[in-house]
């Protein structure tokens, strides 16, 4: 969803970091909708890291859902990265270019099934592609939140 073409991107230093009242600043009206986003984090099991990337200059939030595996070995994924713009905030989950078939069967919303069906990989050896979500209203985390679903279950 591309509202404005003049988009920001926040959280560049190391300093402040992102907590609540940084957040609250930074997303304005959007503030409650990222709310509901970490709740639906929750619901799916997956924690929210935080951490100054030297790399990319920005504070980025690492999305990882944690699973106990067939042996009792505790397992690990990373599911979505989320990044702070001037009042929204984007995730980004990479799936693996062999599931864009079966993520096109997902009850999305056809604009998204477009975009999906029109993203190419990263690069030659990389085997996966982006999905990115804009976060300004409510009705975009329906989607997002299949679409982790959807992460979750691909190993």
């Amino acid at each position: 969803m591309n509202v404005d073409s003049k988009k920001l991107q926040l959280l560049r230093t190391p300093y402040p970091e992102p907590t609540e009242e940084v957040l609250k600043e930074a997303l304005g009206n959007t503030y409650s909708i990222y709310c509901q986003f970490l709740e639906g984090l929750n619901l799916e099991d997956i924690r929210l890291n935080w951490k100054f990337y030297k790399d990319g200059q920005a504070w980025l939030g690492k999305g990882i859902y944690g699973w106990t595996g067939p042996r009792g070995g505790r397992k690990e994924t990373t599911v979505c990265w989320l990044s702070i713009w001037d009042g929204f905030f984007k995730v980004t989950v990479y799936v693996p270019d062999r599931e864009k078939e079966n993520m096109m069967n997902l009850p999305i919303q056809e604009n998204l099934r477009k975009e999906i069906a029109e993203t190419r990989k990263l690069g030659e050896k990389l085997k996966f592609f982006p999905v990115v979500f804009e976060v300004y209203t409510k009705e975009t985390l329906e989607d997002l939140s299949k679409v982790l679903s959807f992460k979750k279950a691909v190993r």
